[in-house]
């Protein structure tokens, strides 16, 4: 059998697969982390004590999904937006808490990985070496698969392209930095720069007719979004240069990423045009715990 566990800032998604790779149990309970550390630690223990009790199995090993990363030197989290884990031994600790060997990867690099072997990498692009994950949501990030494996990189950042400097107009990220790419392409992102021009605060949600109603400030904020995405992404080709790029994340579900934003990256590449497929996820949201249980 294999467990996962995706920890994310509002849920923690279980789940148990048999050799096959189908379902044997999948739940999820809130992570409420304005609990603090030890509180999100607990949520997790209880989520597997859960798991077992419903199936009667109990596990040999779990892989974990988080956000942020691993320090390999160290062996203690960093990069993450939910603050509290950063600095924290959380491999350590859940494995003190929940008694079994655990196995974590940051939850793009399970995201890409779970895309590339159970997705929809295999029919599109059967020979494919090189896939690159994407997050576009509350946060923007990034995986890269080579030859089916995660390459987490020596300092465990490998496919942080969230943090990659993109435009100052982004302003100041957590991370402490200015003009990060999260800061232009992210959810939270495109509300703020919307919210600075129109006075109003509106959700994604809420933009996207606005723009496709051709609202002048939706249209400013969104064009600005795929100028950007266009820019960044193209930086990626130009470096990784992949066979496949897998789009997630909530405004993966946005049509104009596809039909206005993607064309536009050609503009910025090296190369003359863009060989490089992207594709939807077809995981959807749950993508990051099935890459946890194929750790």
């Amino acid at each position: 059998m294999k467990w996962g566990i995706d920890l994310g800032g509002t849920k923690i998604e279980g789940i148990i697969l048999d050799e096959a790779g189908t379902v044997i149990d999948r739940r999820r309970i809130d992570t409420q982390r304005e609990g603090g550390y030890a509180h999100i630690v607990s949520r997790i223990a209880l989520l597997v004590e859960e798991m077992k009790s419903a199936t009667g199995l109990v596990p040999e090993h779990i892989g974990v999904a988080t956000p942020g990363t691993i320090d390999p030197p160290t062996g203690l989290m960093k990069n993450s937006n939910t603050v509290v884990l950063n600095g924290k031994a959380l491999g350590k600790d859940l494995e003190a808490a929940i008694g079994v060997p655990l196995t974590l990867a940051n939850d793009a690099n399970c995201f890409a990985v779970a895309e590339t072997l159970l997705g929809g990498v295999p029919a599109a692009v059967p020979n494919a070496k090189v896939v690159f994950g994407v997050i576009l949501g509350t946060g923007t990030g990034g995986g890269i698969v080579i030859d089916g494996k995660i390459l987490g990189g020596a300092q465990g950042i490998g496919g942080e392209w969230g943090h990659m400097f993109l435009d100052n107009s982004g302003g100041y990220c957590y991370c402490g930095r200015v003009g990060c790419a999260e800061q232009i392409l992210s959810g939270p992102a495109i509300e703020r720069y919307y919210a600075n021009l129109a006075g109003t605060y509106r959700t994604v949600k809420e933009i996207i007719p606005r723009y496709r109603a051709g609202e002048p400030h939706a249209v400013q904020a969104i064009d600005r979004w795929l100028h950007f995405f266009a820019k960044g992404i193209a930086t990626i080709i130009n470096v990784l240069d992949p066979d496949v790029i897998v789009l997630g994340g909530g405004l993966s579900n946005v049509a104009e990423l596809y039909e206005k934003g993607i064309p536009q990256v050609v503009d910025h590449l090296f190369n003359p045009r863009m060989d490089t497929v992207f594709l939807r996820p077809e995981l959807g949201d749950s993508a990051g715990v099935f890459g946890a249980a194929l750790l």
